[in-house]
């Protein structure tokens, strides 16, 4: 690949025997919970762009360009050695944002007194989906939280983001005019 008139491959070989590098010096086996969990961010970053395919609505748009920009920083965050200063990480500001994000979203929909299934218009439903992914997220970095040093924040944040993304979702079906289906027993 060339960009200008820098040439260089895409591929090292270096986890060619099942490991990688964090950022820093240390080396950790592909599968280890640290590396799931930023993977699985890199997965919620990623769907989230097929959203973004198909998304019309500008709020809508703009505001899952803004978690994807932050989805990038967690993802970087948990790449990074927890001994690695300097580097970007996510923090409570982080956080807060999300959470004004949400109560933009609430403030325009009607109170939910029900349980609703996944689901509606095709938007809706994809960020459903998102949403369930950001909560495996969230599992993923627990667990590896309790096994490595992480930056306590990213649970937070991945605990907010999944609450916004479902309020997304329920933004984008009272957009489109598609009634919720509440769950009954």
């Amino acid at each position: 690949m060339c960009f200008g008139y820098i040439r260089f491959s895409l591929y090292t070989r270096r986890g060619d025997k099942g490991e990688t590098s964090l950022y820093g010096p240390q080396r950790v086996p592909k599968d280890s919970p640290r590396v799931e969990a930023y993977g699985t961010i890199d997965e919620l970053n990623s769907y989230i762009g097929v959203i973004l395919a198909d998304c019309r609505g500008s709020m809508t748009t703009k505001s899952l360009k803004a978690v994807q920009r932050m989805l990038f920083v967690a993802g970087a965050d948990l790449a990074t050695e927890s001994t690695v200063t300097g580097t970007t990480r996510v923090t409570s500001d982080d956080t807060r944002r999300v959470e004004k994000m949400t109560d933009e979203a609430l403030s325009r929909l009607p109170t939910l007194r029900n349980f609703v299934l996944p689901g509606g218009s095709r938007l809706a439903s994809e960020i459903h989906f998102a949403r369930a992914i950001c909560r495996r997220a969230e599992r993923r970095v627990v667990a590896a939280s309790k096994s490595e040093r992480i930056n306590p924040e990213l649970v937070p944040f991945l605990n907010r983001l999944s609450s916004y993304l479902f309020n997304l979702a329920r933004l984008a079906n009272a957009r489109s005019h598609k009634k919720e289906e509440t769950w009954k027993a």
